[in-house]
């Protein structure tokens, strides 16, 4: 028997290969009618990949648009990956992108804000950098010795 996860996941990729749309519950299912609500929404249904500890993480930028309705428009496209990372991290985060779409949409726009939006692209960045444990700095002027 498979664990639940992997089930889960199995599922998932099985109705994405046949059209069907997987859609939990979003955090936030109120209406949304402006653009800091639309990227709130969208950072909430990224969730970037698992990485060893000490990865640096990347930065990932993908253009979409959206449908009066809050479906995506055509297809995203991805325009920008940190130029650092390797072959099998930018697949990763390009899944987790793809993910994060499929998992959000179709958004809940207010009949306004899908008026305003519909059809207009819009670059959408996820930045997964992690900050590095600065090195500890000896400066010059703390450490002076008189003779």
């Amino acid at each position: 028997m498979l664990p639940r996860r992997l089930s889960t996941v199995a599922a998932a990729v099985i109705a994405g290969a046949i059209g069907l749309t997987v859609r939990p519950a979003l955090a936030q299912d109120a209406p949304i009618d402006n653009l800091d609500a639309l990227f709130f929404a969208m950072k909430q249904c990224w969730h970037p990949p698992r990485l060893p500890p000490g990865h640096p993480g990347m930065q990932i930028t993908v253009l979409v648009s959206f449908k009066r309705n809050g479906e995506i428009l055509g297809k995203p496209r991805i325009t920008f990956e940190s130029p650092e990372a390797g072959r099998d991290d930018s697949l990763a985060y390009r899944v987790a992108v793809m993910e994060a779409l499929q998992r959000c949409t179709p958004l809940p726009f207010t009949p306004s804000m899908g008026g305003a939006v519909a059809g207009r692209p819009f670059t959408l960045r996820f930045d997964d950098r992690r900050q590095s444990p600065k090195p500890t700095e000896k400066r010059a002027w703390l450490t002076t010795t008189t003779s």
